[in-house]
């Protein structure tokens, strides 16, 4: 009786260790990270119906669409600086285009950085943190090394088109309205050639987990792309955004701080030339994401790779009489967000609730089974198995002013504008309400006509708001 009980607890050892075994065998999931540069919410998944997106449309069939994701700071090294560590820029420092967020944050462990703590190949394709563009393209930038074992910095004709380009400033293409239907196949360009080196790298690295993150250059300025792309949008079907006249003589002027003076040269057929080459530069990016798609099939990658697509920040074209980005307008801060898992249940499915892309982080750590550091963001994945889960985290968006009208002459230093989006509100304060508020019902207003600040009716719920915003502020990991 004792040699049989043995051997039934020697059989229920080796199936309890050949359990372990097996789960440990289990293949971690790859990772591929996609960002676009500039890139608003125009894209066919979205309900754009004029744009040609059919690549990440496609993502976004076989995967969960976030409808109300927001970037934390909408100008690009700011924002980039804050979603790969899941830090505000409150707490990273980084409020302009020129901190160097690892001299700043020497001890921030980045999400690169816990990928490969947790044993994972981590490569970088072009622009993830910060590039100026066009003129750092082909160079590290602001980049930071420890975030990556291998880096890949592409360089094509866009660069050396530049003479070509039309920009509303002489000598400037990235800052400004710029744009050129260039000569050439997708292959030429820099986007073109990013892919073809992420593509290297998904056939070089199959013998290992991967996280591999793709950074696209469009649709940023200079808006560059082959000329078939600018021949799916005649200029005849462009139209131009309303702007109600008197716009901005009843709303706090920092609302309207990101508008330049060059922009003031532009006519409506010039208008019409931007939009048609942003959405042109749109759908050549989406074409560059296609190939990776197709890529991840052609492997046999697909089923064990997450995909992760969105924009560093959103992008104005002509709305609010504004161009380009740094405002807290709904146009400015939200991004398009796009998560697929090999798991069938997120398939095509969108997700209402209010995210922010510093949830990024703690999100791809949970879902690959890696430990991360403490962030200020919160992970995604109750929503990716439940996308109408309860939540009740709002998103929280910055942006830098000139000196407050309300500050001491003394003290003339750069002021803060914050915004705090619900699922149906929006609230703004400029120098914590001292230069003006605004606040928007985004379900009765989208396009945010109507400030509410000023109605008594909405004098609780802006101080509910408000009290929100404050403490949102002031919280750190």
């Amino acid at each position: 009786m004792q040699t049989r009980g043995t051997l039934v607890w020697f059989a229920a050892f080796v199936f309890s260790i050949a359990s372990v075994v097996a789960a440990d065998s289990k293949p971690k999931l790859n990772v591929l990270y996609i960002v676009a540069d500039d890139l608003n919410n125009d894209l066919g998944c979205y309900g754009n119906t004029r744009i040609k997106s059919p690549n990440i449309d496609r993502l976004a069939a076989s995967g969960i669409r976030f409808d109300r994701a927001y970037c934390q700071f909408p100008l690009c090294n700011p924002s980039r600086a804050s979603f790969l560590t899941g830090l505000r820029p409150d707490t990273t420092g980084v409020h302009d285009n020129a901190a160097h967020f690892r001299k700043l944050n020497p001890q921030t462990q980045s999400l690169g950085q816990t990928f490969q703590k947790g044993g994972y190949f981590v490569a970088r394709v072009g622009k993830l943190y910060h590039y100026g563009v066009p003129k750092q393209i082909g160079t590290d930038g602001l980049d930071d090394p420890p975030s990556w074992q291998k880096t890949v910095n592409p360089i094509g004709r866009d660069r050396a088109d530049e003479e070509k380009i039309f920009t509303l400033t002489p000598g400037q293409f990235g800052g400004t309205l710029s744009w050129l239907a260039a000569e050439g196949t997708d292959a030429e360009q820099t986007d073109g050639i990013g892919a073809t080196e992420a593509i290297k790298l998904l056939e070089s690295k199959q013998d290992k987990p991967f996280f591999l993150a793709v950074g696209f250059y469009r649709p940023h300025t200079p808006y560059v792309a082959p000329k078939k792309y600018f021949e799916l949008y005649p200029l005849e079907t462009i139209q131009l955004p309303i702007v109600p006249a008197n716009h901005r003589e009843a709303l706090p002027p920092f609302a309207f701080g990101s508008a330049k003076k060059e922009q003031e040269k532009l006519t409506d057929p010039m208008r019409k030339e931007a939009i048609q080459a942003y959405h042109a530069s749109i759908t050549f990016m989406d074409a560059q994401v296609g190939r990776l798609l197709d890529a991840l099939q052609r492997l046999k990658l697909a089923d064990n790779t997450l995909v992760v697509f969105h924009s560093d920040h959103g992008y104005h074209l002509g709305d609010h009489g504004l161009w380009q980005k740094m405002s807290l307008w709904e146009r400015s801060a939200r991004v398009p967000l796009i998560i697929r898992t090999p798991q069938a249940g997120g398939i095509g499915k969108s997700c209402a609730r209010t995210v922010e892309l510093i949830d990024l982080h703690s999100t791809l750590a949970e879902l690959c089974g890696l430990p991360a550091p403490k962030t200020d963001g919160r992970s995604l994945a109750p929503l990716l198995k439940n996308p109408n889960a309860p939540w009740d985290k709002p998103a929280i968006t910055q942006v830098t002013r000139g000196p407050s009208a309300a500050a001491p002459k003394k003290n003339q230093t750069r002021s803060m504008g914050r915004s705090i989006r619900t699922e149906r509100w929006r609230y703004t304060e400029w120098n914590e309400g001292k230069d003006g508020a605004q606040l928007y019902d985004m379900e009765a207003d989208p396009m945010e006509l109507k400030n509410l600040a000023q109605d008594p009716a909405n004098k609780e719920n802006i101080a509910e708001l408000s009290r929100a915003l404050r403490e949102s502020a002031q919280r750190r990991p």
